[in-house]
């Protein structure tokens, strides 16, 4: 017999709780291997997810579904940590297999991206949509076959005069400077944050507390 697929789990998940869901929370955070991606800002699903790692005393090193991973506790649950190997593009292949590994369902997925209609330093949490042409979000639309999964678009915006000079693909590729690095990383913790009302309470609640939450606003660097 095969097993039973993701999508057929979902499914049963969204018409009956005879059979809930008790598996870890997924949290993944997109972004392109290697070194000299490591500070770009299309690399602050990565980011974010080290955060995460380094505030639960864990480390993301395990291979597992085309990704490197982690398991460990956050807010009273158990959490695999993953940010994909496959760059960017591709990153609904990990996605999904992490999903159909841990026989979850999207209700317990979380993924974690840059978002560069978004000012540095803020972030906003959805529960579904559109890819609004972020390549890693279309991936895993496409993967999954659906786009109601929950997100926290972390915006990596520049700032000011330099938006028409440094927008696109060019600054998504590019190691920020000190003073953007130094934004995005007070807005890691927010983001760390927010993660933990989602696993919490669910997206609804996490959308309503950090959407509008002051200091979340457009951050400047100058």
């Amino acid at each position: 017999m095969e097993p039973e697929s993701a999508a057929a789990r979902d499914a049963e998940g969204r018409d009956s709780d005879r059979r809930p869901y008790s598996g870890p929370f997924l949290v993944v955070g997109l972004g392109n291997p290697g070194i000299e991606y490591q500070w770009t800002p299309h690399n602050a699903g990565f980011l974010a997810i080290d955060r995460l790692a380094q505030r639960a005393g864990a480390v993301v090193s395990n291979r597992r579904c085309r990704a490197l991973t982690a398991t460990t506790r956050i807010a009273g649950r158990d959490v695999v940590l993953a940010k994909p190997e496959t760059f960017m593009n591709l990153s609904g292949l990990s996605v999904l297999a992490l999903v159909e590994e841990f026989g979850a369902d999207r209700k317990n997925l979380l993924v974690l991206y840059d978002e560069l209609a978004l000012p540095l330093g803020t972030l906003r949490v959805r529960a579904g949509g559109s890819s609004g042409g972020h390549n890693g979000a279309g991936s895993i639309n496409g993967a999954l076959g659906a786009e109601e999964w929950a997100r926290i678009r972390i915006g990596v915006g520049p700032d000011g005069l330099e938006t028409a000079a440094r927008r696109g693909k060019d600054y998504l590729l590019t190691p920020m400077r000190k003073k953007e690095l130094a934004v995005l990383d007070e807005a890691l913790d927010r983001v760390a944050e927010a993660v933990e009302t989602v696993i919490v309470s669910g997206v609804g609640a996490a959308m309503n507390k950090w959407n509008g939450q002051a200091g979340n606003g457009s951050s400047k660097v100058e």
